[in-house]
């Protein structure tokens, strides 16, 4: 249900899809760039109360997938 998405959501969402993309592309600096800033805005929006508990979870879930599959991207 991507029309009830908040500003919040729509954010991280994009962040999202630019980290994929950057990891489909190889380009590691930028890939590791937005999985900081995912982590980041994720908490400042639950903090914010822009993010439900449960919204929170499913992005810092993601977050840590990420960050295990790109632990071992270095140059």
């Amino acid at each position: 249900m991507l029309f009830f998405r908040n500003k919040a959501q729509k954010e991280l969402d994009f962040i999202l899809e630019e980290l994929k993309n950057f990891l489909s592309n190889n380009y590691k600096d930028a890939a590791h760039s937005c999985r900081k800033q995912l982590g980041e805005k994720a908490e400042a929006y639950y903090k914010e109360g822009a993010l439900s508990h449960s919204q929170y979870r499913k992005y810092q879930q993601l977050y840590a997938h990420y960050t295990k599959l790109m632990q071992d991207y270095h140059h």
